[in-house]
């Protein structure tokens, strides 16, 4: 789940632009997250359908909104994994932890819960999935806002004659939190971690460097290539989200990074291979002594998975989880069955659960899915 470059870029000079939600939670919202948790047998052993709806209903008449019981934010979270129409890695919703975190609402100790969300996914490598849930809008209050795309990325520096030095993705973001007073590296490289962009408040950005001890990297070598390690490349464990608000039952939390782990052509088939990020499928190519002057030589199709397999095995080899597109695959259509075993829909986005390397061999080919629902809920939203 990733935005483009456009509007990364678009969105940073929007500092004191509130997405501030003026309105009351809509009952009706808040009774049909209700409904659907008690029927799934999800609320507390004990409590009444009933008796909550009630309370909801007193609580947003005085307030305008309504606070989640801990089991309701943590079903909510899970439910909007599961609604996640992109994501292939859903048989594994339920086992999601929730960090409740929505009384902190100071920028560096928002900043020091991302941190700690890092430390605890990465559990030595045994990467799990993991929200950090902040406070959530009310009515003339807008919740913390974290402005990266994740809370780990790149940095990419663009240079008068056009060239890029890291990521091209995030040339733009790099730019706007230079102005805002991040400082470089004095040696600038490929893999400089971005700084957090917290903001707690109106037009109010405040920027964070992660600890080193929160960035967990793997290096990147190839099992049978021994120039590969050559080429320096290292990517980031854990891909945490952390633009993506998550709406529950009629109430928006704008701040609640969430992590899985990778599969292996998120990296080695499009960060590292796509011609607008590293573009390093002509440089493999290049040191594999392939013949580039021709497309009918299948160079590209080659080099990549050349990639995607140093990726795979130095995660291996690191002991870091990481997923293959096989694999995953067919844990995808066991999740699928299983939803039609509930007697749910199981939202689908082809384009994205089909992977970028060797689609038509993979067991989520051929075949269609439920189209997504842009008014499922709970869910994970497109960044504002």
């Amino acid at each position: 789940m990733t935005v483009t470059p456009e509007r990364v870029t678009a969105a940073l000079p929007c500092y004191s632009q509130r997405v501030s939600e003026e309105r009351s939670v809509d009952f009706a919202e808040a009774e049909e997250f209700l409904d659907r948790m008690f029927a799934e047998g999800a609320a507390e052993e004990g409590e009444r359908f009933e008796t909550r709806l009630a309370q909801v209903r007193a609580e947003i008449r005085e307030t305008g909104t309504y606070r989640h019981t801990p089991a309701e934010l943590a079903y909510g979270a899970r439910v909007a994994w599961r609604n996640s129409a992109r994501c292939i890695g859903r048989l594994y919703w339920r086992s999601l932890r929730i960090r409740d975190r929505r009384r902190v609402t100071d920028p560096a100790a928002i900043a020091g819960e991302c941190a700690d969300h890092l430390r605890q996914a990465i559990r030595g490598g045994r990467i799990r999935p993991t929200v950090t849930v902040f406070a959530p809008d009310t009515p003339g209050a807008p919740g913390p806002r974290i402005r990266n795309e994740q809370l780990i990325r790149y940095a990419g520096y663009r240079f008068e004659d056009g060239s890029v030095l890291g990521d091209p993705r995030y040339t733009g973001f790099t730019e706007q939190v230079r102005r805002l007073g991040w400082r470089p590296p004095e040696r600038k490289g490929s893999f400089d971690v971005l700084p957090l962009v917290i903001e707690a408040g109106p037009g109010e950005p405040r920027l964070f460097t992660l600890p080193p001890d929160a960035v967990v990297e793997v290096p990147l070598t190839h099992p049978d290539h021994r120039w590969f390690a050559g080429l320096g490349l290292r990517w980031h464990a854990v891909p945490a989200i952390s633009d993506m608000p998550l709406e529950i039952g009629g109430v928006t939390y704008p701040a609640a990074p969430f992590n899985g782990w990778y599969l292996g052509t998120e990296i080695g088939a499009r960060n590292l291979a796509d011609a607008q990020r590293y573009d390093l499928l002509p440089v493999v190519a290049e040191l594999m002594g392939l013949d580039t002057t021709s497309e009918r030589t299948l160079w590209r199709d080659r080099a990549l998975v050349e990639l995607t397999l140093a990726v795979q095995h130095s995660f291996d080899a690191a002991g870091v989880t990481m997923a293959d597109h096989h694999t995953e695959s067919h844990r995808f259509l066991s999740h699928l069955e299983r939803e039609e075993r509930a007697g749910r829909r199981c939202p689908a986005d082809w384009s994205w659960i089909v992977p970028p390397l060797s689609g038509g061999q993979t067991a989520v080919f051929h075949r269609y899915y439920d189209e997504p629902d842009p008014s499922e809920r709970p869910a994970f939203l497109p960044p504002p």
